[in-house]
């Protein structure tokens, strides 16, 4: 892709941009639905991105604690709660560090589940689900989304009421998500994209937070699980499964 020698390269995730930057420190990259671009070393910071990428990141780390909030908003007798992240990057700590950081306020127990394949994440929730009064944050990562289905159909099959960050999950079968729309980020990357065609430089573009967040839930997977929505919380999603 590099050696076509385009103006501009718009790219989705941290691998992609990552391999791109290891291609390239001059072509101009705009990304979307990156994680933590300054710890995972993308940019040198948000407001001076200091090189040849800029763009949105998927959210920001404050996001994290409301994943804890909404799992004991929809399940309150959760006491326990497993935290499946991807411990090998810098945004996997992150995440579960602020989840963590909330807990004890909300009166749950968080344990992380460091699953690197298959095998281990089925191993790991069905021995977290051995014991009672437990749910499950699936937090954001290319680990999360590889094994998106499986993840599901683990939380189903224990009963494990769970919050996931995007709302593929939750029209896939899981309970419930709050995260970035990603639409709308491709949609504000195209600006950037057109104001470096007109000679700005990505240098100069800050990296920006999302703007608009969505909370997806699923009260088919509810009712399975035996919970009751409130009101209140349906009130507020911006699309409800039936």
């Amino acid at each position: 892709m590099v050696s076509l020698a385009p103006d501009v390269i718009l790219a989705a995730g941290n691998a992609p941009v990552e391999r791109l930057l290891q291609a390239t420190r001059t072509v101009p990259i705009v990304f979307v639905i990156v994680l933590d671009p300054v710890g995972s070393g993308i940019v040198d910071s948000l407001s001076q991105p200091g090189g040849n990428a800029t763009g949105f990141m998927q959210f920001e780390y404050s996001l994290t604690a409301k994943w804890l909030e909404l799992l004991k908003q929809v399940a309150p007798g959760v006491t326990r709660a497993a935290v499946l992240r991807d411990s090998t990057v810098a945004a996997g700590i992150g995440q579960f560090a602020v989840i963590q950081s909330v807990a004890p306020s909300l009166g749950v127990e968080v344990s992380p589940i460091n699953g690197r394949d298959a095998s281990e994440i089925e191993r790991t929730i069905a021995a977290f689900a051995r014991a009672s009064n437990g749910g499950l944050i699936v937090t954001s990562s290319a680990l999360a989304g590889v094994h998106r289905d499986l993840i599901v159909r683990l939380a189903a099959s224990h009963k494990l009421p769970a919050v996931y960050s995007n709302r593929a999950s939750v029209t896939g079968g899981g309970l419930i998500s709050y995260g970035a729309d990603l639409v709308d980020q491709y949609r504000r990357a195209a600006g950037y994209v057109d104001r470096i065609l007109k000679g700005e430089k990505p240098a100069d573009l800050p990296v920006q937070a999302p703007t608009k967040y969505e909370l997806v839930i699923n009260l088919k997977t509810a009712k399975a699980l035996g919970l009751d929505v409130s009101p209140s919380l349906l009130a507020r999603a911006d699309e409800v499964i039936e």
